[in-house]
């Protein structure tokens, strides 16, 4: 897909992403790089008597995963200037051998006080394989405008 500038976006447009198996190396290297390592995510025989009943995925692994799938549907590769924030909800469980898409909505689109960029925020969806909603927010991008003609 080519990448979309400000004005390419439009209210409640949508996009989906494809499809991501989380795997144990996922959970194994998350807990790694980020040093958590909760049981509930590194221990078989803790995680069988948790409520979960099985290790489940970091709730940041699922935010780290929605990002690069995002990121790969290239609609803003080269018109992205900055991430500026996100809030985010934790719904229901990610585990080894969900696979997980993402859909995202054009929540809001507001000008700034420079004529070549706007902020674009998305609603966003973390969905596993049996359509199960896991993980919810938003997230605010600083996306540019295209060049006016002659500049």
């Amino acid at each position: 897909m080519e990448p979309l500038y400000f004005e390419d976006f439009h209210l409640g447009q949508e996009f989906v992403t494809k499809g991501r198996t989380v795997t144990e190396a996922d959970i194994v290297n998350f807990a790694a790089l980020s040093w958590d390592t909760n049981a509930l995510h590194t221990d078989v025989e803790f995680a069988k008597k948790s409520p979960f009943g099985e290790r489940i995925a970091h709730g940041l692994l699922g935010i780290v995963i929605h990002a690069g799938l995002s990121q790969m549907l290239g609609i803003t590769d080269g018109t992205l200037l900055a991430f500026l924030g996100m809030t985010w909800n934790f719904h229901h469980p990610i585990k080894i051998g969900d696979t997980l898409r993402v859909m995202q909505r054009v929540k809001d689109l507001r000008d700034t006080s420079k004529p070549d960029r706007g902020v674009l925020t998305f609603e966003k969806e973390l969905i596993n394989q049996h359509g199960q909603v896991v993980q919810t927010g938003t997230t605010t991008a600083l996306i540019a405008r295209r060049k006016p003609a002659g500049a």
